[in-house]
């Protein structure tokens, strides 16, 4: 059990400095704290973070939202199919349901848990239109094979970047690479967090002016502009049924620190997964793959996997690391497991055997920057008791 002078060890928590709450503090001194100049500039920023002026970034107040947003700019709709991984949470998949287009889960690569560029290919049927990969965890997925299938076939491609900031595929940061549209979440146990929120980023000039629109119920100028100008300027246009997705100026006040936090936060996750492959050595778990060599992972969970061996299995172990005090989790319950997919488009758990397989062994480790290298060493010794006594 876990020793009562040891407090809970939670599966995550944000690093909030006194540089993000002065910054929300002066927004909310403002007057302006909604959509505004504090949003653009975190905008800018994301962009220049990149390094590629050719990209354009538009901040939403979720992942899921700028999905939405990037699949309704590229023509998805009713009759479409899109093309993504069992092995997600459920948001990279509804998004394409909230269009009217039916979705296509396949399996995933058992080494690194992404999505297998050739299950992919082999799930492309004539209504397909886009597929959404996912760079689990942190590390990129074979975005090389995966963009060349989608050019073969014509296919869309936006990428699931909840995990992969900052994430590198063959030396190109996830967010440059020459897909339709990249999408980072900014959620609370994300590498960096705004609370809530999320980024689009994308080249193509119309599709991000499409979502600019349509972030914001479709119309046809924003409340910054208007209710900024110096003129009268309260006319608008409504040009389409947008959604309500735009970014607030107080989780973009958050965001502009966090981001230049971004590779330090980075590195401390790079520190601690190296620290767990040190003390986790020789346990009967198979650890998370590394990157290919001159690459970098976000790190943004470490999931391990319980060997065949284990005298454990994974659900007593969760049990026995709550009872040490120490939170974990679990990435994901693969969507042919839940009941709307499962039921939607007749899923069985032999259609996705390696997302099956690996859901039954994993479990995700905490891993986050304020934790120490004591907090690492706590974990691994619980583990050690429950795996080998």
């Amino acid at each position: 059990m876990s020793s009562p002078d040891l407090p809970f060890l939670p599966f995550a928590l944000p690093e909030i400095g006194e540089a993000e709450i002065a910054e929300v503090v002066d927004t909310l001194r403002s007057g302006w704290v909604t959509t505004g100049p504090k949003a653009r500039r975190f905008e800018a920023a994301f962009t220049q973070y990149l390094g590629d002026p050719s990209l354009q970034s538009i901040a939403v107040n979720s992942a899921t939202a700028g999905l939405h947003l990037a699949l309704e700019a590229v023509g998805v709709g009713p009759g479409d199919e899109v093309i993504t991984t069992t092995h997600t949470f459920t948001a990279t998949a509804e998004v394409a349901r909230y269009l009217g287009a039916d979705v296509k889960l396949v399996d995933i690569d058992p080494a690194t848990l992404n999505i297998d560029p050739a299950a992919m290919e082999a799930a492309i049927t004539p209504r397909s239109k886009c597929v959404i990969p996912v760079h689990y965890a942190g590390l990129s997925a074979d975005m090389t094979a995966i963009l060349a299938i989608a050019r073969r076939h014509g296919l869309k491609v936006v990428e699931d970047a909840a995990h992969a900031l900052p994430t590198t595929h063959r030396g190109q940061l996830v967010g440059t690479l020459p897909s339709d549209a990249t999408v980072f979440s900014f959620y609370a146990n994300k590498t960096i967090t705004t609370g809530e929120g999320g980024m689009l980023v994308t080249r193509d000039a119309a599709l991000a002016e499409r979502a600019r629109v349509m972030r914001l119920h479709g119309m046809s100028r924003d409340a910054f502009d208007r209710f900024t100008a110096k003129v009268p300027s309260w006319h608008y246009e409504i040009v389409a049924p947008g959604f309500k997705y735009n970014l607030t100026d107080i989780a973009a006040a958050l965001g502009l620190h966090q981001l230049a936090r971004a590779n330090a936060f980075q590195q401390r996750r790079v520190e601690l997964a190296a620290a767990y492959r040190e003390a986790l050595a020789g346990l009967p778990l198979l650890l998370p793959p590394e990157p290919e060599a001159g690459d970098q992972h976000a790190w943004h969970l470490y999931v391990v996997r319980l060997a065949d061996d284990a005298r454990i299995g994974r659900d007593a172990l969760i049990e026995q690391l709550y009872a040490d005090g120490i939170g974990c989790s679990v990435h994901y319950i693969p969507l042919h497991r839940h009941p709307y997919w499962r039921e939607r488009y007749a899923l069985r758990d032999e259609d996705f055997p390696h997302s099956q397989r690996a859901f039954e062994r994993m479990l995700s480790l905490p891993l986050y920057t304020r934790m120490t290298d004591a907090d690492v060493a706590r974990v691994a010794a619980s583990l050690k008791r429950a795996l080998v006594g």
